[in-house]
């Protein structure tokens, strides 16, 4: 069999995409259009990364979620469209995030984003300025706005004593 110059320089195109991450499929055959790789051999490189499992759409989505979940601290919301956007399926999108949160739930997601904005300080001694550029960062982040009044109800609530003082 002869040896296809063009395959060979793409697949040495596609490994060295993949060595820096991971990528859906959508991406690297949109990569590979914008080297002007035609779409016959894409294809073929394609299935010869699914071959050797160098790509997997779901093991990527399940890396990115988590990497958004954990290290971002990103909502569902963000997480999700992401995910579309990268040519992961609707249905390998919701898997991935039920798995996902059940390691870091949404909840102590935006608890951990409240306690890193406020920097130690109390939510009450916010303003409703403050309140409501709280709520636009975590809405920026993908949370759902019933959760966020949710948690900053709680946070403020948490802030005060028994006898419903404030500290």
């Amino acid at each position: 069999m002869a040896v296809d110059p063009e395959y060979e320089k793409g697949l040495q195109k596609a490994y060295r995409l993949l060595a820096v991450r991971a990528r859906s499929e959508k991406e690297l055959r949109t990569k590979l259009k914008e080297k002007k790789f035609d779409d016959q051999v894409a294809d073929r490189i394609i299935a010869r990364l699914y071959e050797l499992s160098y790509l997997d759409d779901e093991a990527f989505a399940r890396q990115w979620a988590r990497r958004m979940a954990v290290d971002k601290l990103s909502g569902n919301r963000r997480i999700g469209i992401s995910l579309q956007e990268k040519g992961v399926d609707r249905a390998t999108c919701e898997q991935v995030l039920a798995e996902i949160r059940q390691d870091v739930p949404e909840r102590e997601a935006i608890r951990q984003v409240i306690r890193k904005k406020l920097r130690g300080g109390k939510l009450q001694r916010q303003d409703g300025r403050g309140k409501r550029s709280l709520a636009q960062h975590l809405l920026g982040r993908g949370f759902t706005p019933d959760l966020i009044y949710e948690m900053i109800r709680e946070a403020e609530e948490g802030c005060r004593d028994d006898d419903g003082q404030s500290d």
